[in-house]
């Protein structure tokens, strides 16, 4: 099998669907984590970002740093949503941060043993949280994601996109792009069982010089693997336009490749990214909607109609 042409990468950011964008945001601001950029939309995303939802959403980006230096989360929230299923395809994400250990700690997190916290966001999610620093602006160690097959994940992640292998098991691997990367963890289910992705299924992002994208889904084509979203340009209102190409690899998971030279500008961090956030929360009025509702719809069962 011809390997794909990509790299060097870097890689970037998780997309979380988020259905409590308030109390998200105060877990996260918790572990400490910055708003770096929110952004507002009135339609769906071309690329499917934030699922197949066409109505208004948001797009907030949180990390410790600047995401040119340092891996972030991008909070997907779709204001017509109110509840995900949360399948079994994401497994965790690790911090490495002692003001995040003791913040997960007072927020009722698990220890196991004394330096290791595992806290679960308001949304469902998993944190491994440890009780010590790295070097540098990236305290985001790693994103695990489970799959199926682990043999056949790293012929794809490995031997087709080129990330290189750090450390396995017969359990999980370990693939990094680079030194002071967030790495990927690559977790073997139980024998037997089945990846399920749930309507909160996620999307991890990488950056690679914009010109080899096409090449890329050439490539990816070729191979007999999925392409989920051909090359595309998307469009932020006031900021750069970057070109993407969103693949599945055999487990179904989304991976985003976009161009570095349009990432760069568009993930500038914004000052203003926190009260932007702040007041996009203050002004959904979705919650009072959905309990008119749900209101609406008791009353109409109990005349029996």
């Amino acid at each position: 099998m011809k390997q794909a042409v990509v790299g060097p990468c870097r890689n970037l950011h998780f997309v979380f669907k988020i259905a409590d964008r308030k109390s998200t945001t105060t877990f996260l601001r918790n572990l400490g984590m910055k708003d770096l950029r929110h952004e507002e939309f009135t339609e769906g995303c071309a690329a499917a970002c934030n699922g197949p939802y066409s109505g208004h959403w948001s797009k907030t980006m949180v990390g410790y740093a600047d995401e040119d230096s340092s891996f972030a989360l991008e909070l997907t929230y779709n204001y017509s949503v109110k509840k995900y299923d949360i399948g079994n395809d994401f497994n965790s994400i690790t911090i490495c941060k002692t003001d995040a250990f003791k913040a997960a700690k007072n927020m009722g997190g698990q220890l196991e043993g004394e330096k290791t916290c595992k806290v679960i966001s308001p949304d469902g999610y998993k944190f491994v949280v440890t009780n010590m620093d790295v070097s540098g602006p990236n305290p985001i160690t790693e994103i695990a994601l489970n799959v199926e097959d682990l043999d056949r994940s790293l012929l794809y992640w490995n031997g087709f996109l080129g990330l290189p292998i750090e450390a396995s098991t017969e359990e999980h691997a370990l693939l990094r792009c680079g030194v002071g990367q967030t790495a990927l963890k690559l977790v073997h289910l139980p024998l037997g069982t089945k990846i399920y992705h749930g309507t909160g299924y996620g999307r991890i992002a990488f950056s690679c010089p914009g010109h080899q994208l096409q090449q890329l889904e050439a490539d990816v084509m070729a191979a007999g693997y999925t392409v989920h979203t051909p090359y595309v340009s998307l469009d932020t209102p006031g900021k750069a336009t970057v070109q993407v190409v969103i693949l599945q690899d055999p487990d179904g998971h989304e991976i985003c490749f976009v161009g570095d030279e349009g990432f760069k500008d568009l993930s500038k961090m914004d000052p203003l990214a926190a009260s932007l956030l702040d007041e996009g929360i203050l002004k959904d009025k979705s919650d009072e909607w959905e309990a008119k509702r749900l209101q609406r719809e008791a009353v109409m069962s109990a005349k029996g109609v």
